[in-house]
């Protein structure tokens, strides 16, 4: 399979792209890109497929999650690892209640840009560039902090590669160790209802462990985890820069990322984006928002997966409370009609944002958790598998959504507000979450 050169990409649309105004300096930042050492691998990849292949017949969940838009700053051990923590927890409760293997991908390591609704930015009369993430821009609402800069593109490289050989360390280190149950939860977890309930599964999961051990089994599965990454392919010099034709197979894989999606602002059929990554062999998802038809999935599926391959190809719902009952069931009903192998995963934030009375952008905790709820009412209705779970969430005590067990209000968003894009739910609202959705597979 060819690669289209990015000069063809370009030349179907470049929607949601900066404007950068030094060309020599982007192709500078591409070049380099081009020679540096692959992210992820392709057998790595093929390996995520071959687990979402099961969460596509019904047989494991899907559990995605991390930063809203990851920071520069953010890159550090005790970040990586409090986001690691969350997701082993969630996956932890998953699997223990609802008896389903969890498959673990965060969004980190090239979630570095976002996607926006304006081009631009006004505040007390000055308009700036809108701010896309720190692979484009800064934050600071300056004329100077708001002008693409290239450079960034290789230090979203540079902080991508760093997450990751922590998250390797992490993973294989003995951190994910399934004896570390305990030691995952902190004390302010562990004062909340969700804590409580975390640590009675924990101490349930010690006695098995114990009683596997007296009478000799001990697994390298209860030592380490397998854990992916993935992020939005928004940026096309960088996605394009970091595609390579595997040496094993001859075929071309995104090694910046082991999975990548389409947004919902860049799913044109005929864009850009979607000829992109239907010409990669990496798994790859794609965002469905209220106005998608069957039609449109369809399409999709057709353009993104012709060979049917299961495993490839995940939609990613995201409809809002409000509008999941209504909306989702005709084209999940359509796309089954049509055997397309597919695996349905929930994102239950994109849809629930507004403004508090405060300013701050928010979500409520009980719309977050009514989406969930509402998708897994769809799909045990039409006899399909609900496959998974989308979040936006940190392993951080902010307060950036309203609602959950802590009871944050609008009033108390100021207290630890510290997303620069989307909010996100937080460790312990992240761990509310995970014995919900428990339940829910269960049931399911």
């Amino acid at each position: 399979m060819t690669i289209p050169s990015l000069e063809e990409l370009n030349a179907l649309g470049r929607v949601q792209q900066p404007t950068y105004p030094d060309a020599a300096a982007l192709d500078s930042a591409v070049a380099r890109l081009r020679n540096s050492p692959p992210l992820v691998f392709a057998g790595e990849c093929d390996d995520l497929t071959e687990k979402l292949a099961a969460v596509t017949r019904g047989e494991a969940f899907l559990l995605q999650g991390g930063d809203c838009a990851e920071t520069f700053d953010g890159v550090t051990a005790e970040n990586v690892r409090n986001k690691l923590r969350v997701l082993l927890q969630m996956a932890v409760v998953l699997t223990y209640a609802a008896s389903v293997p969890v498959v673990k991908v965060g969004r980190l390591a090239g979630q570095y840009a976002k996607p926006r609704s304006s081009d631009n930015e006004t505040r007390d009369g000055v308009t700036l560039p809108a701010f896309r993430g720190d692979a484009v821009n800064g934050f600071d609402f300056t004329p100077e902090a708001r002008i693409p800069d290239p450079q960034r593109l290789v230090d979203m490289y540079n902080a991508s590669a760093s997450t990751l050989n922590l998250v390797r360390a992490f993973t294989t280190g003995g951190y994910a160790d399934l004896r570390q149950v305990h030691a995952w939860n902190t004390d302010f977890v562990r004062d909340s209802v969700a804590g409580l309930r975390y640590e009675k599964v924990a101490s349930e999961i010690d006695r098995a462990l114990t009683f596997m051990q007296a009478i000799g089994a001990d697994p390298d599965e209860f030592h380490r985890v397998d854990f992916y990454s993935s992020h939005e392919a928004l940026l096309l010099e960088y996605e394009h820069s970091l595609t390579r034709i595997d040496s094993r197979t001859e075929k071309p894989y995104d090694v910046s990322a082991h999975m990548v999606w389409i947004g919902e602002r860049t799913r044109q059929l005929d864009g850009a984006h979607v000829e992109l990554l239907s010409r990669i062999s990496n798994p790859i998802g794609v965002k469905l928002g209220p106005t998608t038809t069957a039609d449109d999935a369809l399409a999709l599926a057709a353009k993104l997966n012709p060979e049917n391959i299961p495993g490839r190809l995940t939609f990613i719902t995201r409809f809002g409370a409000k509008k999941i009952r209504d909306g989702l069931p005709t084209l999940v009903d359509k796309v089954k009609a049509a055997g397309v192998q597919v695996a349905w995963v929930c994102d239950p934030m994109h849809g629930n944002t507004f403004e508090a009375s405060s300013g701050y952008k928010t979500r409520r905790f009980d719309d977050v958790i009514d989406e969930v709820q509402g998708f897994f009412d769809v799909h045990r209705s039409l006899g399909t598998w609900p496959g998974g779970l989308h979040v936006e969430l940190t392993g951080d005590d902010v307060t950036e959504c309203v609602g959950g067990g802590e009871l944050i209000d609008e009033a108390g968003l100021a207290n630890r507000y510290e997303t620069v894009c989307d909010p996100r739910l937080s460790r312990v609202q992240s761990l509310e979450m995970s014995f919900l959705v428990a339940r829910c597979c269960g049931k399911a």
